[in-house]
């Protein structure tokens, strides 16, 4: 079955919330209107009622019976300040959590918190800093995973070619600790969205053939990997041909469990995980769906700034999984 048309499915009928904070964006109204219109999930729409209404007038859509908050006259406002402030632990007085949750993002990540919707997706208009930000602060990682990553989801084709790829968003320099939790995270996530996690740690080395410190960090991570998730199959390190193409893995990793096979590629930072990826999306016609945050204890997406209607859609859908997979 066609990935989205499974997710949709394992949603279906649950009533699932997500918060869409930029609500005033096409893009954004276009993609909650058809998530509701098919019955997949219930959208929040943030902001001013008449606002949001008229923008979606103006851009020809129907809301209908379509959620919209605001933050400005929200009657739970007084209880979520009060939780803002105890979940920040001092970090922020009662003046400045009224400050703070002016802001759509972390108006919409406490609802979230507070078990009032069960994932967002914003970063339409806003910064990736501005999405994550709240997150890491409210929700924050879970336990054992010390940073969040970015991963990819890459399908082409009819018959769903597919793969992950991480962290191609979040982390510029992980160390092989945060390397080796990332490898972890992204096998789960695979594991959710019907990949069979094959995890490889790219490198420009394979099985010792070049020797440098940035290959020793990958070597380590993959160490880590394996004895923090065995249950996984994990290997490395491994240039690309090598993880992919089974002749060469049979040239360069013999007795590999992951060499010629692997699913899910873990790039050892962000400069080549980020190029990789755009790569793959321009030259190789694959879809990239992403990035989807791992290791948060609730799930909350960051779009790209230049996504499509389409984009939005498909990762409201990714959410939602991950709200009842996690």
């Amino acid at each position: 079955m066609e990935l989205f048309e499974s997710l949709k499915q394992k949603i279906h009928g649950k009533e699932l919330r997500i918060v869409f904070p930029e609500a005033t964006d096409e893009r954004i109204l276009g993609a909650a209107v058809r998530l509701q219109s098919e019955k997949i999930l219930n959208p929040i729409l943030l902001g001013n009622k008449d606002e949001v209404t008229k923008a979606a007038k103006d851009h020809g859509f129907d809301l209908g019976t379509i959620e919209i908050v605001d933050p400005a006259t929200y009657d739970k406002y007084d209880e979520m300040v009060t939780a803002f402030v105890e979940r920040r632990k001092g970090k922020a007085t009662q003046e400045q959590a009224q400050e703070q949750l002016r802001d759509v993002n972390y108006f919409g990540t406490m609802l979230v918190y507070m078990d009032l919707a069960d994932g967002l997706v914003s970063g339409a208009i806003h910064s990736t800093g501005e999405t994550v930000r709240p997150a890491l602060q409210i929700i924050k990682t879970r336990p054992g995973v010390s940073r969040t990553s970015g991963a990819f989801i890459m399908l082409r084709g009819r018959e769903q070619e597919k793969y992950l790829f991480a962290d191609c968003a979040i982390n510029p320099n992980p160390d092989e600790k945060v390397l080796a939790e990332i490898a972890v995270e992204s096998a789960r996530t695979a594991k959710m969205f019907d990949i069979d996690p094959k995890v490889a740690m790219l490198s420009f080395s394979s099985k010792g053939s070049a020797k440098a410190p940035e290959v020793e960090k990958v070597q380590k991570a993959t160490k880590l990997a394996q004895e923090m998730a065995p249950e996984f199959e994990i290997d490395g390190e491994l240039q690309f041909d090598s993880a992919f193409v089974p002749a060469v893995a049979q040239q360069k990793a013999p007795g590999s469990n992951v060499a010629g096979e692997a699913t899910v590629f873990v790039f050892p930072e962000l400069q080549s995980g980020n190029i990789g990826y755009k790569m793959a999306q321009r030259l190789g016609g694959f879809e990239a769906v992403g990035p989807i945050l791992q290791g948060l204890n609730k799930p909350v997406s960051d779009l790209s700034r230049g996504c499509v209607e389409e984009d939005v859609y498909k990762t409201a859908i990714i959410t939602a999984n991950q709200s009842i997979m996690g």
